[in-house]
């Protein structure tokens, strides 16, 4: 199931949240049209790769400056794949509106970047082994949804049904219910794989999570109620 859209009306142009989108597109691009390994390189020295924090001793091994954690922001706006991105935009595109109308644009931006930073904190203290770069968005994302879970959990979220022309409107709080749920089995799951090789960082998406719902609160705009 994939949402479509929701139903919130917003008051407020959400200009923040089309910035992030225009930068986090326009990084994207300019990395597909970089050479295969310059693009490889890009991604480990602004990735955020969990070993270069954990285990300095490797990093430096691997010709990793041990000093610098611009990673944790640079890795926000790095994506993989055409897939990545546009699922990490559309979520963003449909929640991050609404956060943005009851923040402000300057606010909204301080927390996307504070739930992005938490997730990746929470990513190296569990998954400090790891070699690969975590990049993407998705922990920012999560902390506004988690927002979301909690200022609207009764906004309706209109969901098309993968593969079948069918759409269907459920509550926000049942929608994020189940994210969560997959997001909280898939981390327990890598957490126990003798793997170290994990694609995505089920870990950062509920750092990222946890972070939005225990801190929006101070980011509201008491001008903006509900």
């Amino acid at each position: 199931m994939i949402p479509y859209r929701d139903t919130l009306i917003c008051r407020h142009t959400p200009w923040m949240t089309w910035t992030l989108i225009f930068l986090n597109t326009g990084v994207f691009v300019l990395t597909r049209l970089m050479p295969e390994r310059a693009m490889h390189r890009l991604f480990q020295l602004h990735g955020l790769i969990p070993a270069r924090y954990a285990h300095p001793d490797w990093a430096r091994a691997a010709g990793l400056p041990t000093g610098d954690y611009t990673p944790f922001i640079s890795n926000m706006f790095l994506h993989g794949s055409g897939w990545h991105i546009l699922m990490n935009m559309w979520l963003l595109w449909i929640f991050g509106d609404n956060i943005e109308d009851r923040m402000g644009p300057v606010r909204f931006l301080a927390f996307y970047l504070l739930c992005g930073l938490t997730a990746g904190l929470l990513l190296v203290y569990g998954e400090g082994a790891s070699t690969f770069p975590a990049i993407g968005a998705s922990g920012a994302i999560a902390g506004v949804l988690g927002a979301f879970y909690f200022l609207y959990p009764y906004a309706r979220i209109v969901i098309w049904v993968l593969f079948l022309p069918i759409f269907v409107e459920v509550p926000a709080i049942a929608f994020l219910g189940i994210w969560v749920i997959i997001q909280l089995y898939q981390a327990t799951s890598a957490l126990i794989a003798t793997s170290a090789d994990i694609d995505v960082s089920w870990l950062g998406h509920l750092g990222g999570f946890i972070a939005g719902m225990l801190s929006y609160r101070w980011f509201l705009r008491r001008e903006r109620p509900a």
